[in-house]
């Protein structure tokens, strides 16, 4: 590999990992009391995560962990049925996600519009500014002082130096300064407590039964498809950073490898973390599978080998990492009075649709579904007023040629009944599909009901112009649609 071979790449991708593993306890730890587990479950699934996928993901780089999505999606189930059940749901979820994964379902990610891509990056910088919110919040002015001073360390240092990641250097100043002089201000430690020892197997004691299935079912669906979801579009948002492709469909079923890995030694399952894959890939610069396996590594000599030690990290440093990095995740030229005032509306509707969903439900898989929906919409609604209906010749008293230009589907299609003069043409009406394409079996319905309306009065229809796919579609279904 390339970065061991280069100092300066590898001390990148050394102290980018550092930086992420730091970053990831604090969140852990969220996330696991969100699902309602013990925070070394959180823990645990943070480290499996990221050393599995370093090695079986399709996205270098890229960091994988307990996620605030995947929470949300377990929690009924370990409230309802117990640990056990959510480790056997954790694991059918990773099944799933490697059979997606194999199926090719990463090929859908072409179907997802920029404007959904902008609004998934803004509403994830909206999100993770918002979870700093409850460390601001009834709290000593000691705490807004630190913070600011980490933000200034952020933005100041680069200027400086980048011999050492600005966001360690914030963490590790602060860190000595509330130790030195005793500061009384919310640490990593009282977020819970951190794990003593290495994680071990943990097999699911559940019967093997449809009840079973039936359970824990339609949530290791839910887990996988949110979890894909939002791996896949972090995945994208990272090619586009790093001007670099990766593989779609290997990050899929190494995701679910990942998570069931994750849950044979007793963690909570995770995705890809688009917050902390920022610090890495853009605060950091790092590029790597290092940096990503690195980042696990650390995780678990940090929480278990130097646990008195994170335990004294102030989260005021934390938190101004978190909030530069949501600064950097926003895309600000997409609010830009110019930006908006030259992007069409249905553009800036989808973007904004986006945001809201994703914001209100705190799940980017919910944000991302709604933009599409949205987008979909906006794209047939345009496509239904570009069909045309033109009166272009008569080549003799007892012929009349309609042109008909524009896409044809179930919503262009459906009113081109009534663009014809059935009591007025001649006997033989030629309607001409050349600048023209049949979409769907509602537009080979309507070109029949045309048809019966002039032969209702003795004339005939003759249409030309197909290409080879519209006249296969027209040729198999014209006359066998019913009435």
């Amino acid at each position: 590999m390339g970065a061991l071979r280069s100092p300066r790449r590898l001390r990148i991708e050394v102290l980018g990992g550092l930086v992420v593993a730091l970053a990831l306890i604090p969140e852990a730890i969220s996330f696991s009391i969100i699902a309602g587990v013990d925070p070394r479950v959180g823990l645990f699934a943070s480290f499996t995560m990221a050393v599995s996928i370093a090695f079986l993901g399709g996205r270098p780089a890229m960091i994988s962990a307990a996620t605030g999505a995947v929470a949300l999606v377990i929690a009924p189930v370990v409230r309802e049925h117990g640990m056990d059940y959510l480790i056997a749901t954790v694991l059918l979820a990773g099944l799933i996600q490697v059979l997606l994964g194999v199926l090719g379902v990463a090929r859908l990610m072409r179907f997802i519009p920029r404007s959904v891509m902008v609004g998934f990056v803004n509403a994830l910088a909206i999100l993770i500014l918002l979870a700093q919110l409850p460390h601001l919040t009834g709290v000593s002015w000691v705490v807004y002082a630190m913070v600011a001073a980490g933000i200034a360390t952020i933005v100041l240092l680069p200027r400086v130096t980048t011999a050492v990641p600005a966001p360690l250097v914030g963490i590790v100043v602060l860190t000595v300064i509330t130790v030195a002089f005793a500061l009384d201000v919310p640490t990593v430690g009282d977020q819970g407590d951190l794990p003593e020892s290495l994680p071990s197997l943990f097999l699911p004691h559940v019967p093997l039964t449809l009840e079973t299935l039936q359970i824990i079912g339609p949530y290791a669906v839910a887990m996988a498809l949110v979890g894909l979801l939002e791996s896949l579009m972090t995945a994208k948002l990272v090619d586009d950073v790093t001007d670099t492709r990766s593989s779609k469909s290997r990050e899929a079923w190494g995701q679910g490898a990942a998570n069931i890995v994750t849950g044979i030694l007793g963690g909570m399952g995770g995705c890809a973390m688009i917050g902390q894959t920022m610090i890495n890939v853009k605060t950091s610069g790092a590029r790597t599978r290092i940096s990503t396996f690195l980042a696990g590594m650390f995780l678990l000599v940090l929480v278990v080998g130097l646990g008195d030690v994170v335990a004294t990290i102030p989260m005021a440093a934390l938190v101004a990492v978190m909030v530069m990095v949501s600064v950097g995740t926003f895309d600000w030229h997409s609010i830009r009075l110019a930006t908006l005032r030259r992007m069409p509306r249905s553009e800036t509707l989808v973007m904004l649709a986006t945001v809201a969903v994703t914001v209100a439900t705190h799940n980017l898989a919910y944000g991302v579904i709604v933009g599409v929906l949205v987008a979909a919409v906006m794209f047939v609604r345009r496509a239904a007023h570009l069909t045309r209906v033109v009166d272009v010749a008569h080549p003799d008293e007892d012929t009349r040629v309609y042109a008909v230009a524009g896409e044809l589907l179930w919503a262009s299609s459906n009113d081109l009944v009534h663009r014809f003069d059935y009591a007025g043409d001649p006997d033989n009406v030629v309607i001409d599909l050349s600048a023209s394409r049949i979409w769907d079996a509602s537009t080979v319905a309507t070109l029949d009901a045309i048809t019966t309306r002039y032969a209702a009065k003795g004339k005939t229809v003759t249409i030309v112009g197909l290409d080879e796919a519209s006249a296969e579609r027209h040729g198999r279904l014209a006359g066998h649609l019913g009435s």
